[in-house]
């Protein structure tokens, strides 16, 4: 979707961990936002034509040499500017004030005494409780800026020049641990910068379908369809847009989740709501033997992944000459690829950065690139996918080849579809699937001593997983009642074959990953 005509605000990345959090925070009360590196410069922002700019936090001393910077011009395009922990001292420091290491850290939640008087904290109680974490704080303002906020041990908790529409702040407004939070960064957003709000899902879908017509024209478009929420929004978005120019391929490895094949066919195959052409490939078997004897994991994705683009390529060719591939590329999936802000690259994405050399397209249709999940989700309820599908838990590409330890074989997937299913189910019935990011059964390669029927067992041992998380890139192990571990456990071991031992993982990330492998 071409965002230039619309409100945006630009989050420009020094390198902190929350910027994909702030970004969802400004979307999240009705504006658009993107991130952008600051090594993009002066100019690439001025280009973006941003209705308001935020400075992300950052690990660094804005005083020390080679900190990460910006061009001071920044503050004199007239477009309202709030810069947050780093990205507040990185204004003080350029602007004439003084940054230096604070003779106490502030860590954590920190009262704070605020400035109600203040466009930002209008509506904010004069105590509020907010998320610190820093090593440095302002000494000196700045000329022709004033204090607004203040807590026992920093001075200028937060400082603003309203003349220009420069604000900054000392504390993470955008984590949950801000109790406020979220209303100051809406002050910015419509007190300060003046947005109207014309961030809305629908509006979003409508306009996308619109502009992929216009894009397609009479082309013809390939959509790898993996069953998971992304690919199934993309798809049915393109299927609004083009209709029979539309063909999906789905590849059914032999290691999806209970029952998706099916799930995933009855939405998209022949008796399904949308118009397109469906091509559902059983490589079940084809997987099943490059995967034989293999134990490495990062092996088990390379051979995943490879034999993924074999088959499609195959079916691709049968297909005949096709203009358009469609991925369903979101925007996290840009960002943790080192292509949208600062952070590191976290992992490569098999959605970004195109495609081998051989294989041939017109162009990359990305219908969702600039959504996060939630929003993905959101888009396709707005597109009539069922909820069951837009709601379905993440799912690594690999599929269940890297949710069994060691060697995959027909036995284990079995074992691991059921005991996932009976999971799942559990923590439904429960009332739990609302609040937990991420569940799921993964198979073990241990083996041990059990007695089932009075006799002697020697099977593998299950592991549950649950974890709650805002951005996947630390999350937390939830703490499950134990009537619903009891429940699914008893369960497992009843009615799932070759387990006789069940294990709940409590590790949180790091150390520790959301998935085994």
């Amino acid at each position: 979707m071409d965002q230039t005509q619309k409100e945006k605000i630009l989050v420009v990345d020094f390198g902190g961990q929350y910027n994909q959090l702030i970004a969802r925070r400004v979307r999240e009360s009705g504006v658009y936002s993107e991130i952008i590196s600051y090594r993009k410069g002066l100019d690439a922002v001025r280009e973006a034509a941003p209705t308001g700019i935020i400075l992300t936090g950052g690990p660094n001393s804005v005083y020390a040499d080679g900190a990460p910077s910006i061009d001071p011009g920044i503050f004199g395009l007239g477009v309202p500017v709030l810069g947050i922990c780093y990205g507040g001292q990185l204004m003080a420091h350029l602007l004439g004030g003084k940054v230096e290491a604070a003779g106490e850290r502030e860590y954590g939640k920190t009262l704070v005494s605020v400035d109600t008087g203040s466009k930002l904290f209008s509506g904010i109680r004069e105590e509020t409780v907010c998320w610190m974490s820093h090593n440095d704080y302002i000494t000196r303002l700045p000329e022709g800026f004033t204090a607004s906020a203040h807590t026992a041990n920093c001075p200028f908790a937060a400082m603003e020049c309203p003349e220009k529409k420069l604000y900054a702040i000392q504390f993470h407004a955008e984590v949950l641990h801000t109790e406020q939070g979220t209303e100051m960064l809406r002050n910015f957003v419509y007190n300060v910068c003046g947005c109207r709000g014309d961030w809305k899902m629908e509006s979003f879908v409508e306009s996308s379908v619109r502009e992929l017509r216009e894009k397609i024209g009479a082309g013809r478009v390939l959509c790898g369809l993996s069953g998971g929420v992304d690919s199934s929004v993309a798809a049915a978005m393109l299927a609004k847009a083009v209709g029979r120019q539309l063909t999906c391929v789905f590849v059914d490895h032999g290691l999806m989740r209970k029952n998706e094949r099916e799930e995933v066919c009855a939405v998209f195959g022949e008796n399904g709501p949308f118009e397109l052409n469906f091509v559902c490939v059983d490589a079940a078997e084809r997987f099943y033997e490059k995967l034989a004897g293999v134990t490495d994991p990062e092996q088990k994705r390379k051979i995943i992944g490879e034999e993924f683009i074999r088959v499609f390529e195959e079916e691709a060719n049968k297909i005949g000459e096709v203009e358009y591939l469609a991925q369903g590329t979101i925007y996290p999936d840009v960002v943790e690829s080192g292509l949208g802000g600062e952070s590191a690259v976290i992992k490569s994405h098999h959605n970004v950065g195109g495609l081998p050399d051989h294989v041939r397209f017109k162009e990359i249709v990305e219908p969702l690139r600039y959504l996060f999940k939630d929003e993905t989700r959101q888009a396709g309820r707005e597109l009539g996918l069922p909820e069951y599908l837009v709601s379905r838990q993440p799912f690594p590409g690999p599929g269940l080849g890297v949710r069994i330890v060691g060697a995959v074989t027909p036995e284990k997937v079995k074992i691991t579809q059921d005991a996932d299913a009976i999971w799942r189910e559990e923590i439904a019935k429960a009332g739990l699937d609302k609040s937990i990011s991420q569940y799921y059964a993964a198979l073990t390669n241990l083996r041990s001593v059990g007695v089932m029927g009075d006799e002697r067992t020697y099977d593998y041992a299950v592991a549950l997983r649950a974890v709650t998380t805002t951005d996947f890139m630390t999350a937390e192990a939830v703490n499950i009642p134990w009537e619903v571990l009891s429940a699914a456990t008893n369960r497992i071991v009843n009615e799932v074959p070759h387990v006789n031992r069940v294990l709940y993982d409590c590790t949180s990330k790091p150390p520790a990953t959301v998935e085994l492998e």
